[in-house]
């Protein structure tokens, strides 16, 4: 892999991750509120899923297990 590629994988990365923790900070947000919408709190947290997902499948990219 080309090293343009993996600078971008890693930023790409960097990006995911920085919006999973702002999804984290909303849905804790949003469930401690006193009157929260709970259709709305369950999307956050699938799309916290979703990135989660996503994360896991570039860490692969970056970092493979190579089985010796």
């Amino acid at each position: 892999m080309a090293q343009q590629d993996i600078d971008a994988l890693r930023s790409e990365l960097a990006q995911l991750r920085q919006e999973h923790r702002d999804l984290d900070v909303a849905v804790e947000a949003l469930a401690t509120s006193a009157n929260h919408d709970a259709l709305q709190l369950q999307r956050l947290k699938k799309k916290k899923l979703v990135l989660k997902d996503r994360i896991a499948v570039l860490e692969d990219q970056l970092h493979p297990d190579i089985i010796a």
